[in-house]
């Protein structure tokens, strides 16, 4: 099928197949292997002839040879011999023995023994010295530069190159049917990492030979370099590709006829009229015109364009001014709303400001009014602080004093025979967790004693009790305002109401036994709130109810200088105008009666303070004695 009217602009890519970066030997033989039938010196005779002959149609096989030997034309049969190489009988020529003395070849059988690994490395290497970067360019006569350089495909051996862009090539180019084709490649096997040129080839448009509408339908034999040209029509190569390279021979056997005259491969097809040749030149002609006509028109828009170009940019910043415009507008009123806002809040700072200046400024007066008129009570508060200062020093050495006859009446003094055991009027009691050490009827008494130490303590401490006490010696109570224990239906109903279920006795006998030791733990927490909100001291161990509470003794009387003489009037026995004499000894009861008339009497004061101090001294030292 011949290719008439082909142009440069019908190219849309190439191919490149068989890449051979070696020339292969002209003497070569094509269709031929190299085996040991092509040696010289091989023995020829008509049998052997016969055998070749029978064989030549089957499939060649590869040759097992490792070096390159050079061919021998033997001699056929007499179809198969040219015109003039025949004796006059028609028999051929006898075939002549190989001469003496002649080189015996190498062994052709080096790769048998090979290892794995051997066989992989030439593998390999064979791969690597056939396989190379590759990219081409196109030339077209009266152009310095190429018209079109491809992209570069790496490590291969059949190219396909991407379509071909003419849109940057002018008529002049797209038009011409001729072309020069250079081929450059980069491999390893050169050494260096230089582009060289593998071939030029010139191409004639119009004289490929067609090998079908695609590579797949392809089923021709190509030769190494073959370039394939992809166009709009199908797939065509150049005809010097293929001028020495045929295709391979069908298995079919077919009788042996003599060759004459020379043979021409090139198949002759029918092709277009003359007439539908002219008509597709015309419209070529038409459609190449309308381009040319398009490109003119489309020039001279961009002349028109170009000249009017600034009226065209001032049309298009018309829009873009007005909606700046619009956006200046809208600002502009949000700006005056701001302002008005603004102004409104000023207004009424400045109300509030003239408001809380005429405030201060009556303030002010008001205050310089009042310091003209404590002006003269400055001295006055002078003295009263001074007096403040010692009066809260009396009240401190005056409860000094008070704690000093409390560890007076209760003593508490330490067990000699078992340590930290102690006992308060001689009543000893134990730890709250060994409370069953000593009788019930002397632990009430004890905690009688410490009840109503904790509440005297209260009172002139200034520091109020959380658990209040109620004491009535061995029978005395504490009450929980704060938590109520979890109780059932019948023990509710046993106490009545909710203050009798909230007060827990001090004695063990005739009650539940844990209503007790709950009595007992929140009078130690008594002790404890008083040491650490009166004196900021820590407890180490609530459990230990005398050690406390004499500590709390200890640290109430403590304090520099002497104790305070008992005011006048101090001691209600003391303001009644017969004293008791308290010189009178006698019985436990006497001094006991003489202590309470001392105490709780009604009378006038009969002398000093500090003799009724001294005589409550030694009244107690008496009854303790």
């Amino acid at each position: 099928m011949d290719t008439p009217n082909h142009k440069l602009r019908s190219l849309v890519s190439l191919s490149l197949r068989n890449l051979s970066l070696n020339t292969p030997a002209a003497h070569r033989p094509r269709t031929k292997t190299i085996d040991d039938e092509a040696l010289p010196t091989t023995l020829k005779s008509p049998a052997k002839l016969v055998a070749l002959r029978e064989q030549k149609h089957r499939s060649l096989e590869h040759s097992r040879s490792s070096q390159n030997l050079k061919s021998v034309h033997e001699d056929a049969v007499v179809d198969d011999l040219p015109h003039g190489e025949h004796e006059g009988n028609g028999r051929p020529k006898t075939p002549q023995r190989p001469a003496l003395g002649k080189m015996r070849r190498r062994s052709t059988l080096e790769w048998a023994n090979a290892t794995p690994q051997r066989r992989q490395e030439r593998l390999e290497n064979v791969t690597a010295e056939r396989m190379a970067d590759v990219f081409f360019s196109l030339h077209v006569g009266g152009v310095e530069e190429p018209v079109y350089v491809s992209e570069v495909v790496e490590k291969t051996m059949n190219p396909t190159f991407r379509h071909i862009d003419w849109s940057a090539c002018g008529p002049g180019i797209t038009r011409s049917s001729s072309m020069i084709i250079r081929i450059w490649v980069k491999s390893a096997k050169f050494g260096d990492e230089k582009w060289k040129q593998l071939m030029e080839m010139r191409v004639d448009m119009t004289a490929l030979s067609f090998l079908g509408k695609s590579l797949e339908h392809n089923q021709t034999s190509l030769p190494p370099n073959a370039v394939i040209f992809h166009t709009s029509s199908g797939v065509y190569t150049a005809s010097s590709s293929l001028s020495d390279f045929k295709p391979a021979a069908t298995t079919t056997k077919a009788p042996i006829t003599r060759r004459t005259g020379s043979t021409n491969h090139a198949r002759l097809l029918p092709t277009s009229s003359f007439d539908a040749l002219l008509r597709l030149a015309k419209l070529d002609d038409s459609i190449q015109d309308a381009l040319a006509t398009r490109n003119q028109i489309a020039a001279e828009l961009e002349t028109l364009v170009g000249t009017h170009q600034t009226a065209l940019e001032d049309r298009d910043r018309v829009p873009e001014a007005e909606d700046r415009m619009k956006t200046i507008e809208y600002a502009k009123k949000t700006v005056q709303k701001q302002v008005e806002k603004g102004r409104r809040q000023t207004e009424e700072k400045r109300e509030a400001l003239l408001s809380r200046r005429s405030l201060m400024k009556a303030d002010l007066e008001r205050r310089d009014a009042q310091a003209k008129e404590m002006g003269p009570a400055k001295v006055e508060n002078l003295h009263i602080r001074d007096d403040l200062v010692t009066r809260k020093r009396a009240i401190t050495a005056q409860r000094r004093r008070i704690s000093e006859d409390l560890s007076m009446i209760y003593p508490i003094a330490p067990l000699p025979t078992k340590s930290l055991t102690f006992t308060i009027r001689g009543l000893s009691l134990p730890d709250s967790q060994d409370l069953d050490a000593e009788p019930p009827e002397k632990v009430a008494a004890v905690l009688g004693h410490v009840a109503h130490i904790l509440q005297m303590l209260s009172f002139y401490l200034r520091q109020p009790l959380p658990y209040p006490v109620i004491p009535r010696s061995s029978t005395s109570t504490i009450e929980d305002p704060i938590s109520l224990l979890k109780t059932t239906a019948s023990t509710t109903q046993k106490y009545g109401d909710e203050r009798t279920l909230r007060t827990y006795p001090l004695y063990s006998k005739g009650v539940p036994r844990f209503r007790f030791e709950y009595g007992i733990f929140l009078l130690n927490k008594n002790i404890q709130i008083l040491l650490e909100g009166a004196y900021g001291l820590r407890v180490v161990d609530i459990r230990q109810t005398l050690p406390n509470l004499k500590y709390l003794l200890y640290v109430a009387t403590a304090g520099e200088g002497e104790l305070p003489a008992r005011k006048a009037g101090g001691v209600r026995g003391l303001l009644r105008g017969a004293t008791p004499d308290l010189r009178r000894v006698g019985s436990e009861e006497s001094t006991g009666s003489a202590l309470s008339g001392l105490l709780f009497s009604e009378g006038k004061p009969a002398g000093k303070a500090k003799d009724a101090v001294e005589s409550l001294r030694r009244t107690v030292g008496k009854a303790n004695g």
